[in-house]
């Protein structure tokens, strides 16, 4: 009877179906054992909150995925930043499965009212045109604001949302383009489109789009207790966010595992992507700047080869990279709060594991003042919390290892 228990016990926590109250939650054993405790005893000061994934891989190399969580909170608002380009790259190749068009195919962007921005050429592509897999790269490169901002134009701002709700991803808002001052109205729009073959000539058009339906909070949300405005002076009251973007934690990191592990889902949780689109996204998930041709980032001193990789190197621009470890991830930073997604792989010690987590670095609780304490508090907690859940999982037994090849891929440089 006893042998029948421990056995139930054992495959229902690597099926995921015993409660984790029922389990040791690994992740806080580390979270202690770690520098965090300035950290952790102010948790609502820096509204930290953490997802870690173990992957355990059976026979046939099938991953079976067992999450712990510090702090999830659906209701406590973050803004998400830049992590929400990922979503846009997924649901843009989507789209272009759809439609028939292959990523590399030149797209032209119009402009239809006065705030829309046109784009006809793009110098750091190799034929000088704009693309669809062009605008992917220096996204999960260097997190390029306006090639998100032809994404969202493309796939438009209701689709966007109506995608994410029927993929069942939840409290998801998407609502305006990214570092650029537009009105809820304007972003309600989206430009014309076109589509262009090798000779110059449409293939398809796409024209503007409107969304009729304002998007918004439920709740109005506030946040700190001041404001910088465009004259340098602090305005004595809290920061709205009830028409900006939300994409809680949970629905980011059940995102990247779809991303990284499809066959772990059910056909109706996949996306609708080729096995090209999967290796493409994959590739430029885990290059580094420094490593891309085009677009060629080495003039720019702006980028360094840890530059985007958070956990494991924060902002370290003279880290010294581990040759055996390549992380898959989307990092945002804005409004004091920073987040890394990221799945990290060692090739040669044979570990992977997932982390996505979120940190609020404005201590004076003043936003748009440019005083946010990244390098003092954000970074430095990323670095520290990459390398104790690496250690952790340097140690910690697998039944087989993993096999990892498919995730190597012959770089630029």
């Amino acid at each position: 009877m006893f042998k029948h228990i421990i056995s139930f016990l054992y495959v229902a926590i690597m099926m995921g179906t015993l409660p984790l109250m029922a389990q040791e939650n690994p992740l806080e054993l580390i979270l202690k054992r770690t520098e965090f405790k300035s950290i952790m005893e102010r948790p609502f000061t820096y509204r930290i909150q953490i997802l870690y994934t173990q992957i355990n891989r059976d026979a046939r190399n099938k991953a079976q995925l067992q999450t712990f969580t510090h702090r999830l909170d659906s209701n406590e608002y973050f803004y998400p930043a830049s992590t929400v380009k990922l979503a846009a790259s997924v649901l843009a190749l989507e789209k272009l499965n759809k439609l028939g068009i292959d990523k590399s195919t030149t797209m032209h962007t119009f402009k239809n009212r006065p705030s829309q921005v046109e784009v006809t050429a793009d110098s750091s592509a190799k034929n000088g045109q704009p693309s669809i897999e062009q605008y992917i790269k220096k996204i999960l490169l260097v997190s390029d604001n306006e090639a998100y901002n032809r994404l969202y134009e493309f796939i438009g701002q209701k689709e966007l949302n109506e995608k994410m709700a029927e993929k069942g991803f939840k409290g998801v808002r998407l609502t305006h383009r990214l570092q650029v001052p537009l009105s809820p109205l304007e972003n309600q729009y989206g430009n014309p489109i076109a589509f262009l073959n090798s000779k110059g000539n449409q293939i398809f058009r796409q024209e503007e789009s409107f969304n009729s339906t304002q998007f918004q909070a439920q709740k109005p949300i506030f946040l700190g207790k001041g404001v910088m405005n465009s004259k340098g002076e602090i305005e004595s009251h809290p920061l709205e966010f009830t028409f900006k973007n939300a994409y809680p934690l949970e629905a980011q990191h059940e995102f990247l595992k779809r991303l990284m592990f499809p066959e772990a889902f059910s056909k109706n949780k996949r996306f609708d992507l080729k096995q090209k689109d999967y290796e493409f996204l994959y590739q430029y998930m885990s290059q580094y700047p420094t490593e891309a041709q085009y677009p060629n980032y080495n003039r720019d001193t702006t980028y360094f080869p840890a530059y985007c990789k958070f956990l494991y190197y924060g902002s370290n621009k003279n880290a010294v990279i581990n040759p055996n470890i390549r992380i898959f991830n989307k990092v945002g930073d804005a409004y004091g709060f920073l987040l890394d997604n990221a799945y990290v792989v060692d090739f040669k010690n044979k570990i992977e594991f997932m982390v996505t987590a979120v940190i609020l670095c404005n201590e004076d609780e003043i936003f748009n003042d440019d005083h946010y304490e990244y390098e003092k508090i954000g970074f430095p907690f990323f670095e520290k919390l990459g390398k104790a859940i690496y250690e952790h999982e340097l140690t910690r037994k697998r039944d087989f290892k993993p096999k990892l090849d498919y995730l190597k891929f012959k770089y630029e440089k």
